[in-house]
C-alpha cells in the first residue's frame, strides 16, 4: 500500500514539472523570432551594400575600405570623455610631459645608445652619397718610360719602380703635370679620361678597357 502511494506520487510529480518545459509551451511562443540581422562593423558603415561584393570586377569606382580599417583620428585635450583630456596622456610631471621634443632622436636617458653600442665597418660606407667609384689614379707621365710597342698596365709599372702601391684596386688613367712623351704604347686600365686617351692615341698608342672585377681586356677604346 504505501509502495503504491509514494509510486503515485511520483508520476504526479514528473507529470507536474513535465507542464514547465519548452515542449509544453504555447506554439506561437516556440516559433517567435527576432527580425533583427546585424552584421560586424554596420555601425561604421550603415549604408553599405556588400551583397555582390565578390561576384563583380574590382575597378576604381567600387573600391572601398574594409569595413572597420579606417579609424578616426583621435583629438587629444578636448575633455575627459576620451580618455585624452587634459594632459592628452602624456602624464603630470616629468620631461617627457613639457612641451616642445624633450630629448634628441636617439637619446636613452645617458645610457650608451644604440648606434654607439652596435660595431662600425671602416672603408665601407653605405646609403646615399657613398655609390661613386674611388679608382688609384695613373698619370700619364708614369708612362713616359716606356718602351715602343709595349703593354703598359699598373703591375708594370709598380715592377719598374715607376709608381708606389695602390690603395685601391681599379686604376684609371689620368693627365699628369708633366708632358707625355711615349710613343706607340698600349695601356690598359679600367677608365681613361678623354683627354689622356687622346694624349695616347695621338702618340700612336692603344688603349684598352679592363673588367673591374676579372681584369680582362673588355673592348679597344
Amino acid at each position: 500500500m504505501v509502495r503504491t502511494i509514494i509510486l503515485a506520487a511520483l508520476v504526479a510529480a514528473a507529470s507536474a514539472f513535465s507542464s514547465f518545459t519548452p515542449r509544453n509551451l504555447p506554439t506561437h511562443a516556440a516559433t517567435r523570432s527576432s527580425n533583427l540581422s546585424m552584421k560586424i562593423y554596420d555601425w561604421k558603415r550603415r549604408t553599405a551594400d556588400e551583397s555582390a561584393i565578390h561576384e563583380g570586377e574590382f575597378t576604381l569606382d567600387n573600391l572601398r575600405s574594409s569595413p572597420g580599417s579606417r579609424k578616426r583620428k583621435s583629438r587629444k585635450g578636448r575633455g575627459i570623455s576620451a580618455g585624452q583630456g587634459a594632459t592628452c596622456g602624456f602624464g603630470m610631471r616629468g620631461q617627457k610631459s613639457r612641451a616642445g621634443r624633450p630629448t634628441r632622436p636617439g637619446f636613452e636617458g645617458g645610457q650608451q645608445p644604440l648606434y654607439r653600442r652596435l660595431p662600425k665597418f671602416p672603408g665601407q660606407p653605405t646609403g646615399p652619397g657613398h655609390e661613386k667609384e674611388v679608382y688609384n689614379l695613373i698619370k700619364l707621365d708614369e708612362l713616359n718610360g716606356a718602351i715602343e710597342g709595349t703593354t703598359v698596365n699598373f703591375d708594370s709599372l709598380l715592377v719598374s719602380g715607376a709608381t708606389t702601391k695602390a690603395k685601391h684596386p681599379i686604376h684609371k688613367v689620368v693627365v699628369g703635370r708633366q708632358e707625355f712623351t711615349a710613343k706607340g704604347v698600349t695601356v690598359q686600365a679600367h677608365a681613361f679620361t678623354q683627354s689622356a686617351r687622346d694624349a695616347i692615341e695621338g702618340a700612336g698608342g692603344k688603349c684598352e678597357l679592363l673588367s673591374k672585377t676579372t681584369n680582362a681586356v673588355l673592348v679597344e677604346a
